[in-house]
């Protein structure tokens, strides 16, 4: 009988890539692999290895602008799902979600196996409900339901991130020698590191003789731009890709890079995914222990006791937003500093195996 498994991340860009090492799993195990992915996940549900056919929906029960429920959205979608036949279905959600609304359409298509964790008690909607601990990595959280799942990790894969090889080149855009990223952007401004200090950063690393390469977004256009401007004043060498690139390509001028500095966003995933170190701007508004860049080595900074410690806000509830606008740009240059010589050595090569 042809296996064919639903792997399910209804997220944004970064979600998607932290449940790649579980979509491996499952693929390894499985004829075929689709992948219901949400409107700001589905290109990076189309980096993952293993991944053969991606379907977007916006999911009104995870998506942050949710459209309104509508019965017919959800008939539609059941019905796509049915004519497939899909012998297995993994949904993977975050811990602060439910998987039972989204197993509910699945049982409706007619899935005959569906797994995934919840606390809730699920009545017929799940066949497999894997109960786990929420201090675990979102990487391993997801590997754990997988392997709950039947989808065992291969011996040869090593469990980590990882993107669809080859990527693009992007030696056109990037031009000849080493270089490092800063990415300004995040899509909660609680996440974000004042815009102020990215200037200041791009101007400090400039004046070390760093060849310093921003991206972003083509709404964080401005902000990159106007880093890019500070950095040019004092002689550095800068380039601003904001706006120019695609996933891909994105993808492929972070794994050029010694090192990447980028707030908790989906980009400091996507860094990880191509084995780059990551300075990472991380305000506690969720757990560094499962959101933090996996599997690379990293430079967390960013007051992690603050007063929103774990309040999931997505507008900083503090005057001020004390937990980044503490952290200097000297203070994050010399970690990206420290991580770019470290690139060179012993750590980058084991951190850069099969790049």
């Amino acid at each position: 009988m042809t296996r064919h498994c639903l792997a399910v991340r209804l997220d944004s860009m970064g979600d998607v890539l932290l449940a790649g090492p579980a979509v491996r799993a499952a693929a390894a195990h499985c004829d075929r692999v689709t992948m219901l992915a949400g409107p700001q996940g589905a290109a990076a549900a189309r980096l993952l290895p293993g991944v053969g056919t991606v379907l977007t929906w916006s999911c009104p029960w995870v998506v942050r602008d949710p459209p309104p429920v509508r019965a017919g959205d959800v008939r539609t979608l059941a019905g796509r799902l049915a004519v497939e036949s899909f012998t297995d279905a993994v949904i993977f959600t975050s811990f602060h979600q439910s998987p039972l609304p989204t197993a509910l359409v699945l049982r409706l298509a007619g899935i005959p196996r569906i797994a995934a964790i919840s606390e809730d008690y699920p009545g017929s909607l799940l066949d497999l409900r894997y109960r786990c601990g929420d201090s675990l990595p979102e990487p391993e959280r997801a590997l754990g339901l997988a392997r709950a799942a039947g989808f065992g990790v291969p011996p040869e894969d090593d469990g980590r991130l990882a993107v669809r090889q080859p990527l693009p080149d992007v030696t056109a855009l990037t031009g000849p020698g080493p270089y490092v990223v800063l990415h300004p952007g995040a899509s909660a401004p609680a996440r974000r590191w004042p815009a102020c200090r990215w200037v200041e950063a791009a101007a400090e690393l400039a004046g070390r003789g760093r060849r310093v390469i921003l991206t972003g977004g083509g709404a964080e256009r401005v902000m990159t731009a106007a880093a890019a401007r500070a950095a040019r004043r004092g002689g550095g060498r800068v380039l601003d890709l904001g706006g120019r690139t695609s996933l891909a390509e994105l993808a492929a001028v972070l794994a050029g890079a010694d090192a990447v500095m980028v707030a908790n966003t989906g980009v400091a995933h996507l860094a990880a995914a191509v084995r780059t170190p990551v300075v990472s701007l991380f305000a506690p508004v969720v757990p560094a222990a499962r959101w933090a860049p996996y599997g690379v080595p990293v430079a967390l900074l960013g007051d992690q006791d603050a007063p929103c410690r774990d309040s999931r806000a997505v507008r900083c509830p503090i005057p001020g937003h004390p937990c980044l606008s503490g952290v200097s740009a000297g203070t994050a240059c010399d970690a990206l500093d420290r991580l770019a010589a470290a690139a060179a050595g012993p750590v980058r090569a084991a951190a850069g195996e099969g790049r």
